[in-house]
């Protein structure tokens, strides 16, 4: 796709009429984000809020390791569908700023990208304590270009399955988003807003790296732990 035309130049161009849309699509992609799965299924289904056991974490493997069991599937359908929604929504937001040159739809992607990762990681009406985002970024990278997507998620499972540590994977996830991205789209804009997405992923996995370098991080398992 050409690259001629600077989304920096257009974005400061367009001014108001631009930004109103943005921060509309920044707000619902946060909300978005909020609906967190496995809060939801574990604090008002199972009356059990997962972020009080293992890792405290409210993402899906958490869930998965405490609970198992088929409202796994509810948790993945929730955090997939929240992204589809999140980057849908921001999409149509931005169609009539169309321009020949400028990937608008794919920083309308990136931009709602980030909003909803804030969301799922921060949720203001969990107490701004929720998941890591690997299965809603997942979502998003694949929703943004099969490219990204098969380098994200490629390394995500190859290391994921040699090595059973998710979190290990994850952070290969969040450290190479920017970078697939700098590649497919050499916009300063979007590059910035992968940074900001792949960041936030690596961020939240700062204390599995701790653990990974102490040798104490937990494998993963099909079969979840039993108390």
């Amino acid at each position: 796709m050409d690259q001629t035309v600077s989304l920096g130049h257009l974005l400061l161009e367009w001014g108001p009429d631009f930004w109103l849309p943005a921060l509309a699509a920044a707000v619902i992609a946060y909300f978005c984000g909020c609906f967190n799965g496995a809060v939801i299924v574990s604090k008002y289904i199972l009356r059990d809020d997962v972020r009080n056991h293992g890792s405290g974490n409210a993402g899906l493997t958490n869930f998965h390791r405490t609970f198992g069991g088929p409202l796994t599937a509810v948790v993945i359908l929730c955090d997939v569908l929240k992204a589809v929604a999140a980057l849908l929504l921001s999409a149509a937001l931005f169609r009539h700023f169309m321009f020949d040159g400028a990937n608008i739809l794919t920083f309308a992607k990136y931009w709602a990208g980030v909003f909803c990762l804030l969301g799922h990681m921060f949720p203001c009406m969990f107490h701004f304590k929720g998941g890591k985002g690997i299965l809603s970024g997942g979502t998003i990278a694949i929703m943004i270009d099969w490219r990204v997507a098969l380098v994200v998620w490629g390394g995500f499972l190859i290391l994921t399955i040699l090595t059973r540590y998710v979190s290990l994977g994850s952070l290969w996830a969040g450290a190479s988003f920017p970078f697939i991205s700098w590649y497919c789209y050499p916009d300063p804009v979007i590059v910035a807003l992968a940074f900001a997405c792949g960041g936030l992923v690596v961020w939240q996995h700062r204390g599995n790296i701790q653990r990974l370098l102490s040798g104490t991080e937990n494998k993963f398992s099909l079969h979840r732990k039993h108390a």
